[in-house]
């Protein structure tokens, strides 16, 4: 429990609780982690926790702005702390590792669409889908995960190929 959650949970107008702090703790410890890896690091520190406690809690970090999830294509949800600074992801299609990217170009929201259809645009979420260092070291050329990992594993849809 460090003062900076304390401060930052109270600055949002949330009650200080130790699944709280758990969760914030975790977030810090396992940036980009989905709610599996959010909630065993949580049950190590806390001991017993429901995975609907977690859901919850990351609900209310994500709508104080303590919290940011991203949802890369056919992966799981994913949560941070890296929040307001409109920045961008980089997945490997192999094993899911995901990785901060600061913005593409210039001031948020760092791409001009070529229309906004009448919308008022403060933000543009970018995924860069590739191979991480770690992969590309165990094989030439990307393939795919083995059936083991295919429920965990991003996957890019029909309109990303193109």
């Amino acid at each position: 429990m460090t003062a900076t959650s304390i401060d930052r949970l109270r600055s949002a107008g949330l009650r200080v609780t130790a699944p709280r702090l758990a969760v914030l703790d975790a977030l810090a410890d396992h940036p980009h982690g989905d709610v599996d890896v959010i909630a065993r690091a949580v049950r190590t520190r806390l001991g017993a926790v429901s995975t609907q406690a977690v859901y919850d809690i990351l609900r209310a970090l994500t709508g104080a702005r303590l919290a940011r999830r991203i949802e890369p294509a056919g992966g799981p949800a994913r949560y941070e702390t890296r929040v307001g600074d409109n920045h961008h992801h980089v997945v490997c299609r192999r094993c899911g590792a995901t990785t901060d990217v600061d913005c593409a170009v210039g001031a948020a929201p760092c791409l001009e669409p070529s229309t906004d259809e009448g919308f008022l645009i403060d933000e543009a979420e970018i995924t860069f889908w590739g191979s991480c260092p770690s992969c590309q070291a165990g094989s030439a050329s990307p393939g795919p995960l083995p059936d083991s990992q295919l429920d965990r594993a991003p996957r890019r849809t029909e309109r990303e190929r193109a």
